[in-house]
């Protein structure tokens, strides 16, 4: 995939997320492979919903930072792990729905009937 079609999918996502409520200030994180060895990452910091092409982050998948002038999100090890794990993996979306960490605080289960994805 190229770097232009990767970060105009982040964008995308990012936005959809936020719309529906699924990431909110700075939550959350999206990155694509877009090519076998590279990654294009959120950076750390901004509003997700508020990003540009211009603040993407390019990695390698051993973590090294290739491109931009950001820092990668915090949680790039987790997509890196993931990535490393499924090779076939083309992006990683990592979210903070409302509900689901409501139910997390107190360590409780959620059922499925609570969540309209489901």
């Amino acid at each position: 995939m190229h770097r232009s079609q990767a970060a105009r999918a982040i964008l995308l996502c990012c936005r959809r997320l936020w719309q529906a409520g699924l990431i909110a200030g700075q939550d959350g994180n999206v990155s694509v492979r877009h090519r076998p060895d590279r990654l294009l990452v959120t950076p750390r910091g901004p509003l997700q919903v508020d990003l540009g092409p211009e603040d993407l982050v390019k990695v390698g998948l051993d973590g090294t930072h290739l491109d931009g002038s950001r820092q990668a999100a915090t949680e790039l090890d987790l997509h890196l792990r993931i990535y490393g794990c499924r090779r076939d993996c083309g992006a990683v979306v990592q979210a903070h729905p409302p509900v689901a960490t409501a139910f997390s605080v107190p360590g409780e289960g959620i059922p499925a009937n609570v969540l309209p994805e489901i």
